[in-house]
């Protein structure tokens, strides 16, 4: 519930200004938001203990298997040209 109140309040002062005719350059604070929320996320990626090896084998594993199925079955419904 506690993310719904900034967003209402963004809206309301969004359309407040939109309907004063001012334009205002939200173009700087949203980039530096965005690059604290990538930051913060990592931060707490990080804190997660967790057998990176492993993922990393099992993710590569699933990423070839997803590809040799996508291709089969193109090539089934597809067929060769």
């Amino acid at each position: 519930m506690n993310i719904f109140i900034p967003l209402l309040v963004g809206l309301l002062i969004g359309y407040v200004l939109r309907r004063n005719g001012r334009k205002v350059d939200v173009d700087l604070p949203m980039s530096a938001a965005l690059l604290l929320l990538i930051f913060f996320m990592g931060v707490e990626a990080g804190k997660v203990e967790i057998d990176a090896l492993w993922l990393l084998g099992s993710s590569v594993i699933f990423a070839a298997l997803t590809i040799i199925g996508s291709v089969v079955i193109a090539l089934i419904v597809g067929g060769r040209r």
